[in-house]
């Protein structure tokens, strides 16, 4: 690879994965330069049904999720498309699938063959709940594993209903989560798979709190904005109906903030202890010290106090955001503007090629009979 090449423009990779979470898995390996080939079954994938539709039809979730890739279509049930996706396999170095267990297998692409076949190759494998144990054919659905985890149950204000993420949480966090494990195996050779399931994946971003149940028995109760182990912490609504949101998870922090609403010399709100002892006192100063002000005068206050706070903005307030137009954290790709790459590598930093393509787009490049890969 020369120095002007993306760090992964020698891995080939064949994505068959639906959805979000494999696709997502697939998509930053193509934004750092890999040669995706996205598989679709002729009928298409779901993907371009679900949501929001760009001017040409295609669906906002597909051009994201599938940016950057080939787009093909074979009917892996009939045997020359298999056939082809075999003669790809023994040249390929990743596989994403996310077939239910045993349904890889049952088209006949058995994963110690394909290894043995291809030594070098990764198959990476995401499903709901894993490969074993005794829910691994159950469906897999993030909402499945966000009510699984923990983190519905402590989702949503005090006294109420346990709430799901409304976004797709999961899928996002595991698409991630697959990409990692994947260069993991390719660093370490390839000739692997790689098992990476929804529900463990949300295990992986609940912090301490599963250890804290082994440890005492705590269970985290529903607290709304708030967290166990900080107070304040939230949103709080300004005098002009802007709302900011507070951390004090730094100790430092948080006695700037209560020199900041006042408090600093009552004793009981100078330790971690000693706020979440007395955490509806303190939630109640802090908004009441928020009510007082404008959304920009709470803000600037905090700014000048050297405190955390930030004001809570929606996607459009944040599309207009100065500091994300400075780092270019959004581009626009083929007339649709999205997210753009999850890191800035210095020396070699990856690019979003193009939007997700349409149906076969490129079945025209498909190798034939007596080649294995696209032309280069």
């Amino acid at each position: 690879m020369n120095d002007s090449a993306p760090p992964l423009a020698d891995l080939k990779v064949l994505d068959i994965s639906t959805i979000f979470a494999g696709p997502h898995c697939a998509r930053y390996l193509a934004d750092f330069g890999a040669d995706v080939v996205k598989v679709e079954q002729p009928s298409g994938d779901s993907s371009r049904n679900i949501g929001w539709r760009a001017a040409d039809g295609e669906t906002l979730w597909w051009k994201l999720a599938n940016r950057g890739k080939r787009a093909i279509t074979l009917d892996l049930k009939n045997h020359e498309d298999l056939a082809t996706l075999k003669r790809m396999l023994s040249v390929a170095d990743v596989l994403v699938e996310n077939l239910r267990p045993g349904k890889l297998e049952a088209l006949g692409l058995i994963p110690d063959e394909l290894i043995e076949t291809n030594p070098k190759l990764t198959i990476t494998r995401v499903t709901g709940f894993g490969q074993s144990g005794p829910y691994r054919n159950r469906p897999g659905f993030a909402t499945l594993a966000e009510a699984m985890s923990g983190f519905s149950a402590m989702s949503g204000e005090a006294g109420g209903a346990p709430l799901l993420p409304p976004i797709a949480l999961t899928d996002e966090v595991t698409g991630l989560a697959a990409a990692f494990a994947t260069m993991v195996a390719v660093h370490s050779g390839g000739g692997q798979t790689v098992d990476v399931n929804l529900l463990e994946t949300m295990m992986q971003i609940m912090g301490p709190l599963i250890s804290a149940w082994h440890t005492e028995g705590y269970l985290q109760p529903r607290l709304g904005s708030g967290i166990a182990y900080s107070v304040p912490r939230g949103t709080y609504q300004a005098s002009d109906g802007g709302w900011i949101a507070v951390s004090t998870s730094s100790d430092v922090i948080a006695q700037r903030v209560m020199k900041l609403i006042g408090v600093a010399e009552d004793e009981r709100f100078q330790t971690f202890d000693g706020r979440i002892a007395n955490r509806e006192e303190v939630d109640k100063l802090m908004a009441d010290w928020v009510k007082k002000r404008t959304l920009s005068e709470a803000l600037e206050s905090f700014e000048l106090a050297e405190a955390a706070a930030a004001p809570v903005l929606n996607v459009g307030e944040l599309s207009s955001d100065r500091h994300v137009a400075d780092r270019g954290a959004l581009v626009e790709v083929d007339g649709i503007v999205m997210q753009s790459l999850i890191a800035q590598l210095s020396k070699t930093p990856g690019s979003v090629r193009w939007a997700g393509r349409s149906l076969g787009a490129d079945n025209g490049d498909l190798p034939g009979p007596d080649a294995v890969w696209f032309r280069e």
